[in-house]
This record gives structure tokens, C-alpha cells and sequence, in this order.
């Protein structure tokens, strides 16, 4: 019987935009797009898993939503499970596995960003990916402000930044 390892993966929406990590480490996935989260672990469940590698990585408390049906083999014995998400207080920083964020909006393209799958780099070529998001409505339904404050670490207008 083959042990199958769960990773979570968060779909992050605020202001109808959708939160995007690139990864700095391992160097096999260095400079790639995903949505953050992290493995679950031993005696773990997977929404818990999630608020902690949220936590670990991008420095802010959420409230985990409803899971995105389906799951994504990521790599033999690995798949990904997605929830949404809604950021509860901070402001994301990429603190941890990851050195750049990005707010990505419905409708537009970006040559800028693969999303990270099975080592596939073009989300056109990844079946189903990125899915649909039912419990982040606004995602799919309006065009969010500029991401680029975010970006450049400052928090857009009606935000406040985490930390000191």
C-alpha cells in the first residue's frame, strides 16, 4: 500500500484577487508561481495544516473556507488539496519558502507567472488548474486595485501592515 502525503495549498482572495507565492527553495522549484500553503503534518488535519503554513510563511492569521473539490498530483505520493481562505489580521509578507507576492486579478494574463504542478510551468497545459473558485466569489465576479502595493510591502488603502 503506497502512502499518499496530503499538501495544502491556500487560495487566498481579498478585493477580488487571488494571492500568488513565488517559491525561493528547494532550487528544483526556485523562481515558480503556486498558492502557499505546505504539507500537512502527523496528527494534523489538513485546515489546521493550512493556518499554520500561512502563518509560517506570509506572517498572517486566516480563517480557513470551504475546500476546492478535486485534488492535484503534484509529484508520486504527494497531492494538493486547496481551501479558500480569508485573511483575518496582517498584512502577507513572503517570510518563509517563498520571495515575492502577487495579487493576481481575474481576466488579465500574466507572462510573468507559471503555476507550479508536476513540473509544468504554463497553467494552459495543466488541466483544471488553477480551479475555480466558489467560496471566493469576488474573485471570479470583479477586477481588484492595483497589487503592486503589495508587492512593494506596503498595505493597499483600508489595510493595516503586520509587525511592529
Amino acid at each position: 500500500m503506497t502512502t499518499v502525503r496530503v499538501v495544502v495549498g491556500g487560495a487566498v482572495c481579498e478585493g477580488g484577487r487571488l494571492l500568488a507565492a513565488r517559491r525561493s527553495a528547494p532550487p528544483a522549484l526556485a523562481g515558480r508561481w503556486e498558492l502557499p500553503g505546505g504539507k500537512v503534518e502527523d496528527g494534523e488535519t489538513p485546515e489546521r495544516a493550512l493556518e499554520r503554513e500561512l502563518r509560517e510563511e506570509l506572517g498572517v492569521e486566516t480563517e480557513i473556507g470551504d475546500r476546492i473539490p478535486g485534488e492535484w498530483v503534484l509529484r508520486p505520493g504527494y497531492v494538493l488539496q486547496v481551501w479558500t481562505a480569508r485573511l483575518v489580521s496582517g498584512v502577507p509578507q513572503p517570510l518563509e519558502d517563498h520571495d515575492e507576492l502577487r495579487w493576481l486579478r481575474p481576466g488579465r494574463k500574466s507572462r510573468s507567472t507559471g503555476w507550479t504542478r508536476t513540473g509544468r510551468r504554463s497553467p494552459r497545459r495543466c488541466d483544471g488548474w488553477p480551479p475555480r473558485l466558489p467560496g471566493c466569489r469576488a474573485y471570479a465576479a470583479e477586477r481588484g486595485p492595483d497589487p503592486a502595493p503589495y508587492a512593494a510591502g506596503r498595505a493597499p488603502e483600508g489595510r493595516r501592515r503586520a509587525g511592529p
